[in-house]
């Protein structure tokens, strides 16, 4: 996540550590960007092949205060990556084969500012990493499902969060030149780990052995040449003067080997297109101090109550007859319509809503339009490109709320429609309550509330334990997953949703107000941090893999060692990096 040389040059050594203040305080983030926008990476096409050149640029912090050397990055650098690597997915969908590389000389990528991270308030460091350990998470998930496989060219120093970058690359091709280096300096330097997932890529996914692992992590300088590739840190290294025709010829051979994750990347069997993609156009959001609106997507904010009420509205109408309506309404699609915007707006109540601590899910809408919808996608998915893709990025924007540091209640009504996809939010709820009959008070000819398990539910839209939220929600009681399957399909009123465990609670209309209000008032009571080590622990049970090593570590260890002294205290390593002055060091082991 951090570098050795990401400041080396930009205080001189008796410089004293730089205050603590907290830089973004103030900072509003917006998650939306596109390729016309950005200031550190370049996108070119060539066929079947992609190029992402980072070129930060050093002035183009997101906030004051720091400067980008080396090709360091913050925030803005990463956003603008994601923005890339998801419009690969849907506007490039002959690409075959990315190449992530650096536009300055001798010097891939010396990770996360450091400067940035010392004036950071602590919130900001673990979301800072959660985001950017998501965005590495989607360049994997790009390789295994949408047949873009990511080939890292290192033409220099890949240090710190430069190096975790490389290990979510597919290959990892280092330059030889007898000074360019894999780092992760993070522990002898700054007093901290790699946070975005190094430690656990290097040993479970490249099999580093443990000692190797154990020496390299506390090698400030790293390693490079032929032993980088013994110790598979790297799979090939490449002599300067044949580089360029090293990397096209690697691109070339991983494009022609990519597996395209289905059958139609670059036409489709049933005539609805011929690989070329489709635009993500900007995003329709307003935004207000007590509101976030979208089409499909409203979200009140209820700043005394700590909460979030957030809305998702349901299909205006019938999905169209067949697959080519998906490719002719493009980004309006509801389906990918819908998860763009939701995708968004955890990202903005995230980052900028930190006391908003409970989010409070409702949705509107005709379940039967919504599971339809579902089969339209799930009919085509494995001959379709485009309907692929929108599963697959509603599975990663699911797993991103499963990881988010808020208490989650879903709401069951009459007029709701959690069914199929969106049931996912219910079952993704730390709790969720459905109402037992109607409001008499308010509509007494109203239909039920009813939940609907179905195909959506059974396995396409897996945890980060690799297993459905059904089967997550039911380990170890088989007889109990089995009586939910059994009645996929069918509209399930409180006492039987209730009956098979699909809710928390069914109270009926006497009750409801109460209940919600109680439950609602007692989660802001709470610790949030105790809360967030609560939630972290018991959201994901059964296997483990290496998207909950990653995501556990940083909630528990990096969140803890980036709170304690030794790291980011007056005297810690991460405040004293570069003024010339060693850190003073706590010695007890805890």
């Amino acid at each position: 996540m951090t570098s050795p040389g990401a400041d080396r040059d930009s205080r001189p050594p008796t410089e004293s550590p730089p205050p603590h203040v907290d830089l973004h305080v103030d900072l509003h983030v917006d998650f939306r960007v596109d390729p016309g926008r950005y200031r550190h990476w370049k996108l070119d096409i060539d066929g079947p092949v992609a190029t992402l050149t980072m070129a930060v640029d050093e002035q183009g912090g997101l906030v004051p205060g720091y400067e980008l050397k080396l090709n360091s990055y913050d925030l803005g650098v990463d956003i603008e990556l994601y923005d890339a690597v998801q419009r690969l997915r849907f506007e490039h969908p002959r690409v075959r084969a990315v190449v992530l590389t650096s536009g300055v000389e001798k010097i891939f990528c010396a990770g996360a500012n450091i400067r940035m991270l010392a004036a950071a308030p602590h919130a900001w460091k673990v979301n800072f990493c959660k985001f950017t350990n998501e965005t590495r998470n989607g360049m994997e998930d790009a390789t295994a499902h949408s047949g873009q496989t990511y080939l890292a060219a290192l033409n220099g120093t890949a240090s710190g969060g430069g190096y975790e970058l490389a290990l979510a690359c597919d290959h990892i091709m280092l330059v030889d030149d007898r000074s360019s280096t894999v780092a992760l300096p993070e522990l002898p330097l700054l007093g901290v780990l790699p946070g975005t997932g190094g430690l656990t890529r290097v040993v479970d996914k490249r099999h580093v052995r443990r000692d190797l692992a154990d020496y390299f992590s506390t090698k400030a300088e790293g390693i490079g040449g032929q032993k980088a590739v013994d110790w598979r840190l790297v799979d090939e290294v490449v002599p300067r003067p044949r580089w360029a025709e090293a990397v096209a010829a690697r691109a070339a051979d991983l494009a022609a080997r990519s597996r395209s994750g289905r059958s139609a990347r670059a036409d489709s069997p049933d005539g609805a297109d011929d690989g070329a993609g489709i635009a993500l156009t900007p995003l329709d959001k307003t935004r207000t101090d007590t509101s976030i609106s979208y089409r499909h997507v409203t979200a009140s904010l209820d700043r005394a109550a700590g909460a979030v009420e957030i809305t998702i509205a349901g299909p205006e109408s019938d999905p169209p007859p067949g697959v080519a309506g998906i490719h002719q309404q493009g980004a309006d699609f509801w389906a990918l319509a819908l998860t763009r915007e939701l995708d968004d707006l955890i990202l903005d109540l995230r980052t900028n809503e930190l006391e908003l601590g409970t989010w409070v899910f409702r949705t509107t809408g005709d379940a039967r339009r919504v599971l339809a919808y579902d089969r339209l996608l799930l009919d085509h998915q494995a001959g379709d490109w485009l309907a692929n893709e929108i599963v697959h990025y509603l599975k990663r924007t699911l797993k991103r709320l499963d990881v988010t540091s808020r208490s989650l209640i879903a709401l069951i009504e009459p007029g709701s429609c959690f069914a199929g996809s969106l049931l996912e939010l219910a079952l993704a709820a730390d709790r969720s309550y459905q109402l037992l009959g109607v409001f008499e008070d308010i509509d007494p000819d109203a239909a039920p509330a009813a939940v609907t398990v179905d195909a959506m539910n059974l396995g396409p839209l897996p945890m980060a334990n690799g297993l459905s939220r059904l089967r997550t929600r039911y380990l170890g009681d088989a007889a109990a997953l089995s009586a939910v399957q059994d009645v996929a399909g069918k509209p399930l009123e409180a006492a039987d949703a209730a009956e098979l465990g699909l809710v928390t609670f069914a109270p009926d209309d006497i009750d409801w107000d109460d209940e919600v209000r109680i439950a609602i008032e007692e989660r802001a009571s709470f610790s949030p941090d105790a809360l967030t080590g609560l939630e972290a622990n018991y959201r994901f049970p059964g296997p483990e893999t290496l998207e909950t090593k990653i995501f556990g570590r940083l909630t528990a260890w990096q969140n803890w060692i980036f709170n304690r002294p030794n790291a980011a205290g007056p005297a810690g390593a991460l405040r004293r990096y570069g003024t010339g002055q060693r850190a003073e060091f706590d010695r007890h082991r805890v």
